[in-house]
């Protein structure tokens, strides 16, 4: 039992999925009654979503602090900073330009054959809160114990900023125990990650269990050219970051690959990016990312490196424009896709934030809010892939980053590794 990899476990628990949710969605008399059936595997999939915010906010903090603390100086960490945020906006910037390309090139909102939404139909969608000013205010956090109890993983890692540079600067005074105390935090929280890891199969089957149980496969005819024309404009995406990825590490580039297949899997199965995250860390280590770079660069990714979201939002707001007949010129979608790679910035956190995204720009171009009630209804589906590649972006950005500082596999050391791999 303990020989067989957590991969094929998690693969047995999706196709177990798969099957049961198919078999549940037959025998359920009722929409109603598939949603009672849902909820129970749900249960499951919410234990397993809880034990891994429970390990995220330590385990952001700790990894961040060690990181920043063991950096030479400043300019090491401006350095490590620009060399990931010019990776970060170039692949947004790709992204959303692959989701406008497709749209237009499928044109999945002509002939969709449903009855569309009155244009002042309301999506319930937290959009009033969402700007600019709200997000730069939400940056900092009131409390650091608040910022760690709700997760807020921007506001953790300007907390952590803060105290890393602090903890590096008494580091350099002699005071050496804070630093050390975060390095053992690291150690620690890695093995409750092995823990909460072996639940992993569960939550999967229950989050799929859930998932067919209330859809069914009906829907993939109905929406079945939408849905086909994302798959493609994400390969694409994908083969794009793969071919970047390689570039810069060679074929190794394979080996990244192979490793990230569990918390590709994770954040796939769950729609949950935080799910895959202690597995992400995990593996990067062991490709021999230096886990001080992975440390640092990670949790800035997952907040604005979101590739999988960027390519959804281009793709989701056109496909509005589409089923309303709504012309948009080159200049206007241009336009907008600049307003999206600005917008999205702020989307960590916020609960089903690419919608949220969406919604909150639709306006700014005439196109209606209420288009997005023809999409929410397979949004977990769309989520489940946009999520999945955002894990990888994010696992190639970071192996990048530490290739640019010379910290891959030959500098790589065995602090986290090795207990990572036990």
């Amino acid at each position: 039992m303990r020989n067989i990899k957590l991969t094929t476990w998690i693969m047995a628990g999706m196709v177990l999925g798969v099957a049961v949710g198919a078999l549940c969605h037959a025998q359920a008399p009722d929409p109603a009654a598939a949603k009672e059936i849902a909820a129970y595997f749900s249960l499951l999939t919410d234990i397993f979503l809880r034990l891994i915010k429970m390990i995220i906010a330590p385990l952001v903090f700790a990894t961040l602090v060690s990181g920043i603390a063991s950096m030479n100086d400043g300019a090491t960490l401006g350095r490590v900073g620009v060399k990931a945020f010019g990776w970060f906006v170039t692949a947004s910037f790709i992204s959303l330009f692959l989701g406008l390309l497709f749209s237009n090139l499928f044109q999945p909102g002509q002939m969709l054959g449903l009855a569309l939404p009155d244009s002042g139909a309301a999506t319930k969608l937290a959009t009033g809160s969402f700007s600019l000013k709200d997000f730069i205010t939400h940056l900092v956090p009131r409390s650091f114990a608040e910022a760690m109890a709700n997760n807020e993983i921007l506001q953790i890692l300007v907390f952590s900023l803060f105290f890393g540079v602090a903890a590096a600067a008494a580091r350099r005074g002699g005071a050496l125990n804070v630093v050390n105390l975060c390095d053992e935090l690291v150690h620690i929280m890695l093995t409750v990650t092995g823990y909460v890891m072996r639940f992993a199969p569960v939550g999967v089957f229950a989050a799929l269990a859930a998932a067919i149980t209330v859809q069914g496969f009906g829907v993939l005819t109905t929406y079945g050219k939408l849905l086909g024309s994302f798959v493609l404009a994400l390969a694409t995406l994908w083969a794009v970051l793969i071919g970047a990825g390689a570039l810069f590490l060679g074929p190794r580039v394979f080996t990244l690959l192979k490793l990230l297949r569990e918390p590709i899997m994770l954040g796939f199965s769950t729609a949950s990016s935080e799910s895959a995250y202690p597995k992400l860390l995990t593996q990067l280590e062991k490709f021999g990312v230096n886990n001080k770079i992975a440390g640092f660069v990670l949790p800035l990714g997952y907040s604005f490196n979101l590739d999988g979201s960027m390519l959804y939002q281009a793709f989701a707001a056109l496909f509005i424009a589409q089923a309303y007949h709504i012309d948009m010129s080159l200049t206007q979608q241009l336009t907008m896709l600049l307003v999206l790679m600005v917008s999205s910035k702020g989307m960590a956190g916020v609960p089903r934030g690419s919608l949220v995204v969406v919604a909150a720009v639709l306006p700014m171009f005439g196109l209606p809010e209420a288009g997005l009630l023809l999409i929410m209804g397979v949004d977990q589906l769309f989520d489940m892939a946009r999520t999945g590649t955002n894990v990888l972006g994010n696992g190639i950005a970071t192996a990048v980053v530490a290739k640019w500082e010379g910290a891959g596999a030959s500098h790589a050391t065995p602090l986290h590794g090795e207990r990572a791999a036990a």
